[in-house]
């Protein structure tokens, strides 16, 4: 198999580094550099800068503004933009719920919708997950009832990640409590500023809100807003969660971290001598570099295969990206935490305090242990990788 870019990839590529060198504006690279968390204005103005240039929902059809890239121009794509540390399009709108919309939504709600999906006019969040119902997630509970030409929801929500920022969401609701758990749910949509909606933060560990809980008492839904038919949700769900395939293992992302922890460790001073220079942190560098020019190999191979089968074919490989991917996110932000050394909780205190000394601690001390904790999900979401491990063993192993 021939793993080598052709001439017009390299050319894509050089492109496309390109204009994310000159078009992404600074203070969000440098937020991206350093590991700080971008805003909801940064992604909003990024999104629609992408969007501008056409690249904002790459994957779409092109009928709806999608590029009509092949799997390969979107892998260099999405890893260019890891590379330059730029925001990736809000996932939840791109791809999640746009190409639900696109594969089951009727003419009205394709209009009514996408456009503003696209530029990020309607920012989205996920109700699917609840208590108790979150690996099983056909056991949910929350029910919504048919009142004429409305929905009536009750329920609860968990983990919603920025359910505080969003202006709809997606959800997964009980509409037939009679059928097989998996065949009485329905796909819906729903104003977040609905009366009866009420949101409450979950702080994570590092200190950071993005994950919530969400409470629905009576709030009532137009039907109109039911994506496709009535109990065929799930059906829905599936095809939602297996949208997202190439670049999953974020390899672009991992060498800019590990080129930042180069650096750093270069001006991280050990006995009179750069931290980069002691023989055990170069053991640990090296091994982290060795696996992930590894996990790219692998991403290039089925990424080839995508490009002749198509971007939606099934790949049960791309579950060993998911796993080996974030196992390397995991490592490296492990490193980051080891170069700062006790500045990094110094600094995870100041932070969770609210209160600051830069005088006393670099900057970049501010980010290591939050980004620690912060990629302790990484290996949860997205399909958790003790599942992704099943699939393995039964769609690579034949096991």
């Amino acid at each position: 198999m021939d793993l080598r870019f052709t001439q017009e990839e390299i050319a894509f590529r050089n492109e496309v580094r390109t204009f994310f060198e000159s078009a992404l504006p600074e203070s969000i690279r440098r937020k991206g550099l350093l590991g700080q968390r971008t805003s909801k204005e940064d992604l909003v103005t990024w999104q629609r800068i992408l969007n501008r240039k056409g690249w904002a929902t790459p994957m779409w059809p092109k009928e709806y503004g999608g590029t009509g890239w092949d799997a390969v121009r979107y892998f260099i794509y999405k890893e260019e933009m890891n590379r330059a540390n730029a925001p990736e399009p809000l996932g939840m709108n791109v791809h999640m719920v746009g190409p639900v919309i696109i594969a089951f939504g009727t003419e009205e709600q394709k209009k009514e919708f996408l456009p503003k999906v696209q530029n990020l006019d309607l920012w989205f969040c996920q109700g699917f997950s609840e208590p108790g119902s979150g690996s099983d997630l056909a056991s949910l509970k929350s029910r919504a009832v048919r009142d004429g030409d409305h929905y009536v929801i009750n329920g609860q929500k968990l983990w919603t990640t920025n359910g505080h920022r969003a202006d709809w969401m997606f959800g997964l609701f009980r509409t037939d409590t009679n059928a097989k758990k998996q065949m009485g749910i329905s796909y819906i949509l729903l104003d977040m500023k609905s009366p009866g909606i009420t949101v409450r933060p979950i702080i994570t560990i590092d200190g950071n809100h993005y994950v919530n809980e969400v409470f629905f008492d009576n709030v009532r839904v137009p039907a109109k807003n039911l994506i496709g038919e009535e109990n065929k949700g799930w059906t829905y769900a599936k095809f939602l969660l297996g949208n997202e395939r190439v670049g999953i293992a974020r390899v672009g992302g991992t060498m800019s971290r590990v080129a930042y922890a180069k650096m750093i460790a270069a001006k991280t001073m050990v006995d009179g001598r750069p931290l980069s220079e002691e023989p055990r942190f170069r053991e640990k560098m090296a091994l982290i570099e060795i696996e992930l020019k590894a996990l790219e190999m692998t991403n290039m191979m089925v990424v080839a295969d995508m490009k002749k089968q198509g971007v939606n074919a099934t790949d049960p490989r791309t579950s060993v990206l998911k796993i080996k991917g974030s196992e390397l996110q995991q490592s490296i932000t492990e490193l980051l935490v080891e170069i700062a050394g006790p500045n990094a909780m110094a600094r995870q205190v100041e932070y969770l305090s609210g209160e600051s000394n830069d005088s006393i601690v670099p900057e970049w001390n501010a980010t290591a242990a939050p980004n620690y904790f912060f990629t302790r999900t990484v290996s949860i979401y997205g399909g958790t990788n003790e599942i992704q491990h099943n699939v393995v063993a039964k769609g690579v192993l034949g096991l």
